[in-house]
């Protein structure tokens, strides 16, 4: 279970900690458990700093504790506060990316029974979307829908999450498409086949956490080979 420490500390030298826990990370490199480190300053006392530790589980923040390099930073960075720092130790019992919870909420949607339902719940109104399919990028949230549309008259689909990865206002999904081609298809009639493939999506979000720009990659080719398109050309 994820581990997270909370430090906190009052200090007017903030330019000097910060240059001694670049020296800490530079000295424990390869070694050192944790895995995220942020601090925030206080917007109400400048002199209040928060700094949060995140380890994978509450022994490996013990490791990291053990390091002679840790002992030692924490004695020349408890010199430059006013006062000991303080620790509150907690152990994670929710963590969800929210930014990534809206991506998955975007697929669902799109793949969702029925009508389309709305998305300016998931997307921004101004929405601006990158395919390599299409010639022009997709302006508009209105024209998003109607892309949506199209795939949706072509084929019932849905799908599968296989990877999410998260950084600051971008949020990176691995997924597989399966549908069955029900409807025409950029001229294809319809075939009735079970298809599939693989694709890559990111997202970048805005501030409200709506989607508002994203960047396809996805295997159009070989969907193409699975609806018989290439088997004139392979002949």
């Amino acid at each position: 279970m994820t581990f997270v420490q909370l430090i906190e500390c009052r200090t007017s030298r903030f330019d000097e900690m910060n240059r001694l826990l670049d020296t800490w990370v530079e000295e424990t490199k390869g070694r050192r458990s944790a895995t995220h480190d942020l601090i925030g300053q206080d917007r109400s006392d400048d002199a209040h700093f928060v700094q949060i530790v995140e380890f994978p589980s509450y022994e490996d923040a013990m490791r990291n504790s053990h390091l002679p390099e840790t002992d030692r930073i924490f004695q020349e960075m408890a010199a430059l506060c006013d006062g000991m720092p303080t620790f509150t130790d907690l152990e994670v019992v929710r963590d969800e990316q929210l930014y990534a919870a809206n991506a998955r909420r975007f697929f669902e949607l799109i793949a969702a029974a029925g009508e389309l339902p709305p998305l300016n719940s998931v997307m921004a109104e101004h929405y601006h979307d990158h395919d390599p399919a299409n010639e022009q990028d997709t302006l508009g949230l209105d024209n998003m829908r109607r892309e949506f549309e199209m795939w949706r008259g072509a084929f019932d689909f849905g799908f599968t999450m296989d990877e999410q990865i998260c950084q600051d206002d971008r949020v990176c999904t691995r997924w597989t498409w399966h549908g069955t081609h029900r409807g025409d298809f950029l001229g294809i009639p319809a075939t009735g086949r079970r298809v599939s493939m693989t694709g890559t999506t990111v997202f970048r979000c805005g501030e409200d956490g709506k989607l508002v720009e994203g960047w396809w990659q996805y295997d159009r080719l070989g969907l193409m080979a699975q609806l018989g398109v290439l088997d004139a050309l392979e002949n």
